[in-house]
């Protein structure tokens, strides 16, 4: 197996902070604006440069959980990027927000801590300060509430993240009276003091030009050396349960074709980090529309085909991974010009886009998917060598990827162990199949494959499905 892949931490934070925009339906600088606006809310506020590098961090990393709980937003409202969007708009007028708020508000205590112990368990894996990480376990907190060991931070990322939202969503009048009603209430009144004196002016600076992101600060995390990339490409592929691990295996793929092409190591490193930020433009797309077991509509046909555009467009915002997100945008394109987003042919598709592209598919193939069951191996290789013959994939990476050998499994197991049946149970449970899909597909009964998932959860330290897979794949368990 493929040693973790190095990428700097700040560049991780920017990632998923790219990732956490889409998810929530916001435009794809709301984390950074934000991070911007806390840090003056914290320093106007009197606190010293230390709490105004965590502020940021925290505004950074706040929706780093919003893939976790996306299955469960897209069972409850249905559109789970665009009803979040809606909430964060807080129009209370539309009969649509209060639709989904007298839903989300019964579920209100899952969906936070689905999110909230993934956020918190990416911020330890980031090796965040850990007043940051408890911020980011308790980022839901409000000023009226009973929680007394809550940071600060919390309520200047709340306050920060209303100014930026409202502003755009409803503009500055309306944005300062809400804000003012909810003094005391979602933020401590003399937060709310602040914001309402200097908001109108910070707002002005972030408006005139993106001159202002030079001065976010990523504090000692900036010195902290590198964390995985694989973390990043796994906190993708928790927005939909079937996909767990998918990037991973593309990414192996991948790597092993182009080495298998004689394109030499270099070329196959980049190959390999592409597949692993290929499905960042995931995020932007409503689970309703992934999991569609029909027909698709002219209008979810193009909520796909826009997928690889919004990884295309990470290329601004995350630093050092620019290059290997544009080499995986082009997953969906195919030779003869039939590919989204760009639709372009032949040449026009570098060598890296053309080996990740057949490796996500030979991947995708020989995996269960919600509109049909998985392929065997050799069915997958016969599809994909016809689509080569068809012009679609690149006949020398379709040959040297298929005929590649199965990754291994390399389990890491010097600080957890999973026994054989634990692996095999919690697998399922991990793609999202329930307790009684499981046991059917095991032979065993629904008790016992509960007892199993207990067994998981309290050896993995955890308390959601989500987390617990994040970390299960992270140690590379199943």
């Amino acid at each position: 197996m493929h040693p973790e892949t190095p990428v700097s931490i700040t560049d991780t934070m920017r990632a998923l902070a790219y990732v956490g925009d889409l998810s929530m339906g916001q435009p794809t600088d709301h984390s950074l604006r934000t991070a911007w606006l806390a840090a003056r809310l914290a320093h106007a506020s009197g606190c010293d440069a230390r709490d105004c590098e965590a502020v940021q961090q925290v505004a950074l990393l706040r929706w780093s959980g919003c893939t976790a709980n996306a299955p469960d937003f897209s069972a409850l409202i249905g559109d789970d990027v665009g009803g979040r969007a809606l909430l964060m708009s807080q129009k209370t007028s539309d009969p649509a927000y209060a639709a989904i708020g007298r839903q989300v508000m019964d579920a209100r205590h899952q969906l936070s801590e689905i999110h909230c112990e993934v956020s918190g368990d990416i911020g330890r894996m980031l090796r965040v300060p850990t007043d940051v990480e408890l911020a980011l376990r308790s980022i839901f907190a409000t000023a009226d509430g009973s929680g007394s060991n809550v940071p600060a931070s919390v309520y200047i990322v709340a306050l920060a993240s209303d100014i930026e939202v409202l502003s755009r969503a409803q503009g500055l009048e309306r944005m300062l009276d809400i804000i003012g009603h909810k003094s005391g209430k979602a933020y401590p009144a003399p937060l709310t003091v602040i914001a309402l004196r200097q908001a109108a002016s910070w707002l002005e600076v972030l408006d005139r030009d993106e001159s202002w992101q030079a001065s976010l600060s990523f504090g000692a995390l900036a010195d902290q050396g590198t964390v995985s990339l694989e973390l990043l490409a796994d906190v993708i592929d928790l927005k939909l349960p079937w996909m767990t691990g998918y990037s991973r295996r593309v990414a192996e793929a991948a790597r092993c074709g182009a080495v298998a092409m004689g394109l030499g190591m270099e070329t196959a490193e980049r190959c390999h980090r592409a597949a692993l930020v290929h499905g960042i433009g995931r995020a932007a797309v409503p689970n309703s529309v992934w999991n569609i077991t029909g027909r698709l509509s002219a209008a979810a046909r193009e909520q796909l085909r826009l997928a690889p555009y919004w990884t295309s467009r990470a290329t601004t915002r995350i630093g050092a991974l620019a290059s290997a997100a544009d080499a995986g945008s082009y997953a969906a394109e195919r030779l003869d010009g039939s590919g989204a987003f760009r639709a372009c042919a032949g040449v026009s598709i570098p060598v890296e886009g053309r080996i990740v592209a057949a490796a996500s598919a030979w991947i995708a193939l020989q995996s269960l998917r919600p509109w049909r069951a998985a392929m065997t191996q050799d069915a997958a290789r016969a599809l994909l060598e016809a689509e080569a013959d068809a012009g679609r994939f690149d006949s020398a990476a379709v040959r040297a990827i298929c005929s590649g050998s199965a990754p291994s499994e390399d389990r890491t197991q010097d600080k957890v162990v999973l026994t054989e049946r634990e692996t095999e149970v919690f697998r399922g449970i991990s793609l999202g199949l329930t307790n009684k899909e499981v046991a059917r597909s095991l032979a065993i009964s629904p008790s016992t494959v509960r007892t199993h998932v207990e067994n998981v959860f309290r050896k993995l330290e955890c308390t959601t499905r989500a987390a617990a897979t994040l970390k299960a794949v992270t140690l590379r368990l199943i």
